[in-house]
Order: C-alpha cells, then sequence, then structure tokens
C-alpha cells in the first residue's frame, strides 16, 4: 500500500487522515473482492491514498477479462464505484470519496483527456475563443478542469449529467 504525501492530520480518535483513507480502501477492498468471488473473476486489489482520497485499482494477469466491468464508455465503471462508495458508507458511516479504477481503463482514460484538453487549451489561446466540449462523467471533467487550470486558462461546467459539458475560456 503506498500512501501519498496527505498532511497527516490529526483526525477524531486521534487518527490521521491518512490512516482513516486507508481503512476506507480496506473496506472497499472487502466489497470488491466479493463482488469478483460472485462473479467468478479473478483480480487482485491495488490500494492507494491519492491526493485526499482512497484510491482502487481491480488488476488482473488477464486484463480483458475484466473489460466487462467497465463498460461501454466506463458506465459500468462508474456503477461499480458508487456501490462501492455505498458500501463503505454502509460500514463507516462516513461518506466516501474514493476512485476506482478497473484494468487501467480511467489511468488510460486520463491520457486521452490531457491529450483533448491540451489540443483545446492550444485552440482557446490561438483564437481567444471560448470552446465547449461534448459531455463529460465527473471523473473525466475533473481531469479536464485540472490540465486548464494548470495551463492557467478557465473552465467552467454547465448542464445536468449526463449532458454536462466543459467550456474553456481565456483568463482575464
Amino acid at each position: 500500500m503506498t500512501a501519498s504525501t496527505d498532511s497527516p492530520a490529526t483526525e477524531p480518535e486521534g487518527r490521521t487522515k491518512t490512516s482513516l483513507l486507508e481503512e476506507e480502501g480496506e473496506v472497499a477492498a472487502d466489497y470488491l473482492e466479493e463482488l469478483l468471488d460472485i462473479a467468478d473473476l479473478d483480480g487482485d486489489i491495488d490500494i492507494d491514498v491519492d491526493h485526499g482520497r482512497a484510491a482502487l485499482e481491480v488488476v488482473a494477469d488477464d486484463q480483458e477479462s475484466l473489460r466487462h466491468l467497465v463498460g461501454r464508455n466506463g458506465e459500468v465503471l462508474e456503477a461499480l464505484q458508487e456501490l462501492t462508495r455505498l458500501a463503505v458508507q454502509t460500514r463507516t458511516g462516513e461518506r466516501s470519496r474514493l476512485m476506482l479504477d478497473v484494468a487501467g481503463y480511467r489511468a488510460g482514460r486520463r491520457v486521452e483527456l490531457t491529450a483533448l484538453a491540451t489540443t483545446i487549451i492550444e485552440k482557446v489561446k490561438s483564437s481567444g475563443e471560448k470552446v465547449a466540449l461534448e459531455p463529460l462523467n465527473a471523473f473525466e471533467r475533473k481531469v479536464v478542469h485540472d490540465v486548464v487550470t494548470d495551463a492557467g486558462l478557465v473552465s467552467e461546467s454547465f448542464g445536468v449529467d449526463p449532458q454536462r459539458y466543459i467550456q474553456v475560456s481565456p483568463a482575464e
């Protein structure tokens, strides 16, 4: 288990935020292991703490065997993440913000979205005009917002899921 450099802020009962997130990851891993057993799927669960969140990834020697847990455009993965968050909340009594990846889908999507955002940033910088993207899910919007912010431009989300989209604008 690897932990990122989260501040060692002390939570109730003298526990650090990182230790609470590690516990959240363990609860989520238990839930996912049961699900994999029920579905008769082989897979291992990697647990991490990343950017103040528990982060889990389901991996297997044959990553392709897990693809149906991702679904079309990550729809099954989104649902599985929400179910896992609910299982953690039921067990701990605390709202979970954990991130789940299966077979490297989100990692690959992050690379694609970073490239897309970079292209949009260049377009906005050269034209000085706002550019709207196609609708994205919450994870995808977060990736794009982060890249746009790092480039010094402005991004805003508009609409309601599942049609929520980002508009990128020049900095004022």
